[in-house]
Parts: C-alpha cells; sequence; structure tokens
C-alpha cells in the first residue's frame, strides 16, 4: 500500500511540531533562491509524482481518484497531464519531487516535513470495516466492549495501533505491512478478504483507501469513520497537494486552483467513495454548510 500517504499520516504529529522550524528556514532563504526554486516548475506541462499501482489513488490507467483530480487541475490550467512514476515506498519524494522529475503529489498529508503543503482540499478518517448486519454492525468506537476478544486487522505502526493497546486489542490483532511496493503486496486488499473469509473479525484502513475499496468490490462490508475516540492521537486529517519546500509562488497558484474548483474535486472524491468530513473531523462534510 500507499506508503507515502500513510507516512505522512504516522508523522503528522511530529511534523506540525516541526514546522514552525521549517517556516524560519524558509523565511531565511533569499529572495533569488526563492525564485530559482519555483523556476524548477514546469511551464509546459502539469508534472505530478504518482504511484503507478496506487488503486483507489492512482494507477498508471488513471482510473484513481487522484488521477482525476489531477486531470481536472491540468485542464484547468490548460496544460498537459504528465506523470512520474514510482511506488509510493521509501524515497518516494527524494526520487521524484526532490528530483524536479515533477511538481507536485496530488494527495499529502497536511503538516509533513518533506513537502510544501498546499491548503487542504478534503478531510478523512481511519474507518472501522466490519460486516454489514454482524455483530459488529453499529460499533463507532475501538472502546466499544463488543470488540474485546475480536481479532482486528491493522496496519502496523499507523496511528489506530495505538487506540488498540489501549484498548487491550493489540494482543488478538493481526498486522498488515506498512511499507511495501503495491505492485507485488497489498495490505489493503488482503485485510478485506480475510475479513470476509472470518480470518479477522474486523479491519481499519485509512478511509480514502479502505471505503473506495469496499464500494467497488466488497458490497457484503460496512465502513464507519472512527470520529469517536476521546484521545490521542488524532484519527482525523487534512489533505493537501504537496509541492517543493520554497514554491510558494505554485503553492498559491495551485490554492487558488484548489479554491476554484472545490466543487468539482468534492464530486471526485464523492463518487469514489472517500469519506469526507467537517475541517475538525466531527462528522460528514454535510454538516457544516
Amino acid at each position: 500500500m500507499r506508503f507515502g500517504m500513510l507516512k505522512a499520516l504516522v508523522s503528522a504529529t511530529t511534523s506540525l511540531r516541526a514546522a514552525g522550524g521549517i517556516l524560519l528556514l524558509a523565511c531565511a532563504g533569499t529572495a533569488p533562491a526563492l525564485a530559482q526554486t519555483s523556476d524548477l516548475v514546469s511551464k509546459t506541462a502539469f508534472r505530478v509524482c504518482a504511484d503507478p499501482a496506487n488503486l483507489p489513488m492512482s494507477d498508471r490507467s488513471g482510473a484513481g481518484f487522484e488521477n482525476k483530480i489531477a486531470a481536472l487541475m491540468a485542464s484547468r490550467l490548460g496544460l498537459p497531464l504528465e506523470y512520474k512514476w514510482f511506488p509510493m515506498a521509501t524515497g518516494f519524494i527524494r526520487k521524484t519531487l526532490q528530483a524536479n522529475d515533477c511538481d507536485v503529489v496530488i494527495g499529502y498529508a497536511q503538516g509533513d516535513e518533506l513537502v510544501l503543503n498546499t491548503n487542504h482540499y478534503y478531510t478523512s478518517a481511519y474507518v472501522l470495516i466490519v460486516a454489514s448486519g454482524g455483530p459488529l454492525d453499529g460499533v463507532t468506537t475501538l472502546a466499544d466492549r463488543r470488540l474485546k476478544d475480536k481479532r482486528v486487522g491493522i496496519i502496523a505502526g499507523t496511528p489506530p495501533a495505538t487506540h488498540l493497546a489501549r484498548n487491550g486489542l493489540m494482543p488478538k490483532a493481526k498486522g498488515y505491512h506498512l511499507m511495501v511496493d503495491r505492485r507485488y503486496e497489498d495490505p489493503a486488499d488482503e485485510m478485506l478478504a480475510d475479513l470476509e473469509s472470518g480470518a479477522i473479525d474486523a479491519a481499519i484502513l485509512w478511509g480514502p483507501i479502505g471505503a473506495p475499496l469496499v464500494k467497488a468490490s466488497h458490497p457484503s462490508l460496512k465502513v464507519t469513520p472512527l470520529l469517536s475516540e476521546p484521545r490521542p492521537p488524532k484519527l482525523f486529517y487534512r489533505i493537501t497537494m504537496g509541492v517543493r519546500q520554497g514554491e510558494k509562488v505554485w503553492e498559491r497558484k495551485l490554492n487558488s486552483l484548489i479554491r476554484r474548483n472545490q466543487a468539482e474535486i468534492d464530486a471526485i472524491l464523492t463518487a469514489a467513495g472517500v469519506p469526507l468530513l467537517n475541517d475538525m473531523g466531527t462528522g460528514p462534510l454535510e454538516a457544516q454548510h
């Protein structure tokens, strides 16, 4: 699975603490240096850094929801869409964005220090996935007594694991790999297959991954965003586009594009089945309108 996105989610709290230092470093640079960095952005194509085998987010065929958002942005800029394909595993940012082979990562968690974040264009959360109509249907929190002695699937090292441990659910939990090249290993699909076979009783996945997979291929399963955990770490995150550090002109241009095309972006995400939340992660997006 999507190591770049999940790594950003896992490290978001640390990144937010470091954000002040990053800002100071950026401000300490000279204007010519910033201008030189901004000049790295292509003026002849909308160049996107993406994983070639990363559905429901992206793939070479363009079927992912991030592919569709990228196509929307390119059309609004009047530029052809080009990709630098690289698996979202260790080194993704270094070998794509930082190598100047592309200019934007379409989905990146707010606060991660490897990139300069645009304004966020959606908020989502980790989700609990169970058999629809089964004994765990209706569970909305990991403290629910119905989860006691149940085997829960979890991506190792992700924020929900802390909540599983706090609620005594780790001894029977089944872990799935975080750092993978999805061309060869697919933890999310494996977890959902295990849930349908009865090998596990519930699954926890990042919502923009798990919910679209369930919508597309697992009609017998039910998805519930985890919005009721009272203690940290948080399980909701704001998702941005990521650009190279120092590229403030490009960041502002993308911010303007996001703002002017938010309705179309929301429609793409909704069609894919991504759980969209209000900015505070307390309820569905429509609750704030």
